[in-house]
């Protein structure tokens, strides 16, 4: 679901809804800066569920290496921007 025209504000909520859903957490826990596995206690498997369920979301393909950047809601934007090669 590669989209061009949507904004910002409604790629980030996308992308908090995946992360929710796969931690099992209401949204309003979750910060763009709070930890994954230090505040929401995320483990290895969760973090490759994300990556998998960002892949088939926006349709790109995200390099296992990025999974140590992918720590908060800010670092997983960052990935997902750069590979679904998103202009702001």
């Amino acid at each position: 679901m590669n989209m061009p025209t949507s904004t910002i504000a409604e790629r980030k909520a996308m992308i908090k809804g995946i992360v929710t859903e796969i931690l099992e957490i209401e949204a309003e826990e979750m910060t763009e800066t709070s930890l994954f596995k230090e505040d929401h206690g995320a483990d290895s498997l969760r973090a490759i569920e994300i990556l998998a369920s960002l892949e088939k979301a926006f349709s790109v393909q995200i390099a296992q290496e990025s999974l140590a950047a992918m720590v908060n809601l800010d670092g997983v934007y960052g990935i997902v921007k750069t590979a679904a090669n998103w202009n702001e």
